[in-house]
């Protein structure tokens, strides 16, 4: 990549633009300009990207021009709105808040899965990341369906509530400080108290009584899969944990594979850490992950109440490689093979 680019990152004030402007400059991105943009209440913001001060705009329609690669760091309904317009100027646009991805003509990517996915960028000029549960559950399940394929999946996901922004970091944070000091937690983000508190959901009720984020991964992983009929049912869970996402899953498979034969299939995939000893109490957590970029798989086992299924459990950091390194990792596969 020798060649230099124009960036944009919409969001760039929050959670996820926050790691994207640090990713791109671990990653050392081929940069010739970088723009910030936000809602007027963070415009005028001054941020740093390789110490060197740079203002957020406003983002309206007219904000791309000379821009080629714009990350949307926001909320569905911001990215429904200024997609079109980044992508009429000529822009590549990269979604991170899940609304493109239920686009039949918009990819949804995970690189080290789904990679062949990218060439149908061309479409519409946007190629979606998936939901930061979805990221970790496809990266291990890829290598099981290619050796002999995956007949249904049950997951359970457990996400921090950095998951919904910088604004579920601290409503967790005030309401462990209100409730350690005797006072009642007063929530305005989360519908119930969260602080040493579980959820047993983490987003809007559909008719059928899953929750929207729970339907996106049983659509997204059939996606990325390529495996429009695979059985798959998830529920969500939000934890009172700052960062980083967690799953158990379950995976019925065609044919039997020997939880051994499965550690190495996952050892050997790209982006998967084995972290699995389970007789020295080596299992990998959420605070294992923050910071890294890695899946980690551990808990790998057989399933004795059916002939030929696995469990394990995933960690990973869903603002890392549950979103901003994905999208920047698209961006690098792009630049290297279409653009």
């Amino acid at each position: 990549m020798n060649k230099k680019w124009n960036i944009a990152i919409v969001g760039a004030t929050g959670a996820v633009g926050s790691q994207l402007v640090e990713i791109l400059e671990e990653r050392d991105f081929p940069v010739e300009s970088i723009r910030f943009m936000a809602s007027e209440a963070s415009a005028g913001e001054i941020l740093e990207y390789r110490g060197k001060p740079i203002v957020v705009e406003t983002l309206s329609a007219d904000s791309f021009s000379g821009t080629d690669i714009v990350f949307f760091a926001v909320s569905p309904r911001l990215c429904m709105e200024f997609c079109p317009s980044a992508a009429a100027v000529g822009a590549l646009c990269i979604d991170v808040s899940g609304y493109w991805g239920m686009d039949d003509e918009v990819p949804v990517v995970v690189p080290e899965v789904n990679p062949q996915d990218l060439e149908l960028f061309r479409q519409k000029r946007i190629v979606a990341c998936p939901d930061s549960s979805t990221v970790p559950l496809v990266m291990a399940l890829k290598p099981l369906q290619a050796l002999c394929g995956i007949k249904r999946v049950v997951v359970s996901t457990y996400r921090a509530v950095s998951a919904v922004g910088t604004r579920g970091v601290d409503e967790l944070r005030v309401q462990s400080g209100e409730l350690l000091n005797g006072r009642p937690a007063e929530g305005k983000v989360f519908p119930r108290q969260i602080a040493f508190n579980c959820l047993s959901h983490s987003d809007v009720f559909m008719p059928n009584g899953y929750t929207l984020e729970e339907m996106n991964i049983a659509r997204e992983t059939r996606k990325i899969l390529a495996s429009p009929n695979l059985q798959i049912t998830a529920t969500s869970v939000t934890v009172p944990v700052f960062y980083g996402c967690s799953a158990t899953v379950n995976v019925e498979l065609a044919d039997y594979i020997d939880p051994g034969r499965a550690r190495e299939l996952m050892a050997q995939s790209p982006g998967l850490t084995i972290f699995d000893d389970a007789g020295q109490g080596a299992c990998p957590t959420m605070s294992d992950a923050v910071g890294q970029d890695s899946i980690f798989v551990g808990r790998i086992r057989a399933d004795d109440s059916a002939d030929s299924a696995l469990n394990m459990w995933l960690v990973s950091d869903n603002l890392r490689k549950g979103a901003a390194t994905n999208a920047v990792q698209i961006a690098e596969l792009l630049l290297d093979k279409y653009l």
